[in-house]
């Protein structure tokens, strides 16, 4: 008798991590990406607490912080006197009050460590799903190069544009925050040449507009932007369009000093769209269920929508060794009861764009330990 397979649509952050935790748990899981392959694509990202605990259970802690810039504080300043509005304490703090450290990193090259986590063979790449049908006792799964499988569960995590969702929901279009975000990555050797000091982790404030900046290896050889700023409607085709130093001058205008420098070091910029969407009515049904960009897409102000995708991931995979697939009903109103609150609750932060900016207590985000929360019975409301 062949074993219960789960199959994970999308192998980004958050489904890697469900992928080897769901491998670690006992279960058969195969992986299905639209992409032919990875490549490390030029972006940053932070990693606190809460999901280098998940690392620890995966192996790859000490990996993933090895590689990582590992600052002491995360600071906001005033975008243009540069007055110091929090500087939140991390490095040693973090290890003794939360329990592991907070790092930032290239994203690629913490992927590149989740995929190692993963048993060879996981990953099925150049899948792009077509089609998904659940007749109660299984899931059939269709692709657009013509190829077909059977899984007992199918975990959407794939994106914002999610096709599980669609499934379950409908199609319906994501919302245009009315916000882009403008990405690069700078070379230590320029930011040397201006003669300023960097620090490790700031994020510049102005009333309608902020740019976060910080190392994204132990190094401290690449120096990473990325902004939040209002934008029309969003009307290009593409996922993303280059932009220009000129206008970022443009939006940072009246900026302080090291700001300007900072655009002035930059080589290619690219401007994205920040897209969301309302809360979801649903997180599963039947034998589908979404998790991350999927379920609770976010802007990318408070730097956890991707440890949400992975906590989710941790969550759902502890969840589904309670019951077994033979009861992936109950896993799933488990997950759903366990993670909507929290996963709400760091959305509605995120979008509103207030984390940190002021001197507050992070501890209620950095300090979860998803395995060590007891679970919450019952039905999410």
């Amino acid at each position: 008798m062949q074993q219960p397979r789960i199959a994970i649509i999308g192998a980004g952050l958050g489904g890697a991590a469900a992928a080897a935790l769901l491998q670690r748990a006992g279960f058969s899981v195969e992986v299905f990406e639209q992409a032919p392959a990875f490549s490390r694509l030029g972006a940053g990202i932070h990693m606190g607490p809460n999901v280098l605990k998940i690392f620890r259970r995966l192996g790859i802690e000490d990996a993933v912080s090895a590689i990582s810039s590992h600052p002491d504080h995360w600071m906001s300043r005033d975008g243009e006197t540069g007055d110091y509005l929090s500087r939140i304490p991390l490095g040693d703090f973090a290890l003794k009050e939360y329990g592991a450290a907070y790092v930032t990193i290239h994203r690629g090259d913490l992927h590149e460590l989740q995929i190692g986590a993963l048993e060879p063979g996981t990953i099925r790449f150049g899948k792009q799903l077509a089609d998904v049908r659940d007749d109660g006792a299984g899931v059939d799964l269709f692709f657009a190069d013509g190829t077909r499988s059977r899984a007992d569960i199918v975990v959407g995590a794939d994106g914002i544009n999610s096709r599980i969702r669609e499934v379950l929901l409908g199609p319906e279009k994501p919302n245009d925050s009315g916000w882009v975000a403008h990405r690069a990555l700078i070379r230590a050797g320029d930011l040397a040449r201006t003669g300023l000091e960097f620090e490790p982790c700031v994020k510049w404030w102005s009333e309608d507009r902020h740019m976060m900046v910080y190392y994204t290896t132990a190094r401290r050889d690449e120096y990473y932007f990325v902004t939040g700023v209002p934008h029309p409607e969003w009307t290009h085709e593409a996922g993303s369009v280059p932009s220009s130093r000129e206008e970022m001058r443009e939006a940072f205008a009246g900026y302080h000093p090291i700001v300007q420098a900072l655009i002035d070091s930059a080589g290619d910029i690219s401007k994205w769209p920040l897209l969301n969407r309302n809360p979801l009515p649903l997180w599963s049904r039947g034998r589908m269920v979404l998790l991350g960009d999927a379920c609770h897409p976010m802007k990318p102000h408070m730097a956890q929508g991707a440890a949400m995708a992975i906590e989710d991931g941790a969550m759902l995979a502890r969840c589904l060794a309670e019951t077994g697939l033979s009861d992936h009903e109950s896993a799933f109103r488990l997950y759903e009861a366990n993670r909507r609150d929290r996963a709400s609750r760091v959305q509605a932060v995120s979008n509103a764009n207030t984390w940190l900016r002021t001197q507050e207590d992070p501890a209620w985000v950095f300090g979860y330990d998803v395995f060590g929360h007891p679970l919450r019975e019952g039905v999410a409301a």
